[in-house]
């Protein structure tokens, strides 16, 4: 497993923060992972692009 490396901002906080992503399980599409400093829910949304490439975006919990 190869783990992408993914550097974000606490949609609640604001802080940066490092997080890691595994590019070949895209399939699972989204998931709620905890701010590693503020420690509120954090929606992550994967997206496979045309390139193959993968694209990271964060939105609150509860933002669609």
């Amino acid at each position: 497993m190869f783990l992408e490396e993914q550097g974000i901002h606490c949609p609640y906080c604001g802080e940066y923060q490092t997080v890691f992503i595994d590019p070949s399980d895209v399939e699972e599409e989204s998931y709620i992972q905890d701010c590693q400093v503020c420690c509120r829910p954090i929606h992550f949304h994967l997206t496979e692009e045309f390139d193959g490439s993968v694209s990271l975006s964060t939105s609150h919990e509860n933002d669609s």
